[in-house]
């Protein structure tokens, strides 16, 4: 029997996206979001408010870079999450991370988190039930380590994902079936 609980992010898992970009002085600003989603097949749809000095960013710059967070960043990615540019201009260079400037984006890629998409700012949904940043994704991407005949391994890459029940964060690792095909075994 199901019993009702107390909860409003009762969807898991929640992926650990860590949003770059440059702020007005050049300086890396990144942010930890769990609200985001591929909207379509190369648009990412990010659900941040405009209180948060990356959305200032992104909108200002036009563009902005979303990476994957794995196991081996964990405490940096949750420092990206407790820690606001706001009130730690330097937050970028606390967490010990680096980053390259994207050859196609006017977006930082942080060196350590081992995929990223650069992506170009789309619009800016507000509203009721709009969805924040969209962007289109011009390129994706991987650390060759996390690569298996030139596909992202899901077992390497060891990202993790935000529990939305006790806050906690899980390593996403292990295979358990084939899409698009184990529903076929159902007669």
């Amino acid at each position: 029997m199901k019993k009702n609980i107390k909860t409003t992010e009762a969807i898991f898992p929640m992926p650990v996206l860590m949003i770059a970009t440059y702020n007005d002085d050049g300086r890396v600003d990144v942010m930890n979001a769990a609200w985001g989603m591929m909207l379509e097949r190369n648009f990412v749809a990010l659900n941040l408010t405009e209180s948060h000095r990356t959305v200032k960013n992104i909108k200002k710059r036009k563009a902005f870079t979303v990476s994957i967070a794995d196991a081996a960043h964990v405490v940096e990615a949750d420092f990206f999450g407790v820690i606001s540019a706001n009130n730690t201009p330097n937050k970028f260079e606390k967490s010990g991370l680096t980053a390259t400037k994207s050859k196609l984006v006017d977006a930082p890629i942080v060196n350590e988190f081992p995929i990223c998409l650069e992506c170009e700012f789309v619009e800016y949904q507000d509203g009721e039930f709009g969805c924040g940043v969209v962007g289109k994704v011009v390129a994706v991407s991987a650390e060759e380590k996390i690569l298996k005949n030139g596909q992202v391994d899901v077992e390497k890459l060891e990202a993790i994902a935000f529990d939305p029940y006790t806050h906690g964060y899980y390593k996403v690792t292990e295979r358990v079936g084939d899409a698009f095909k184990d529903g076929f075994k159902v007669k």
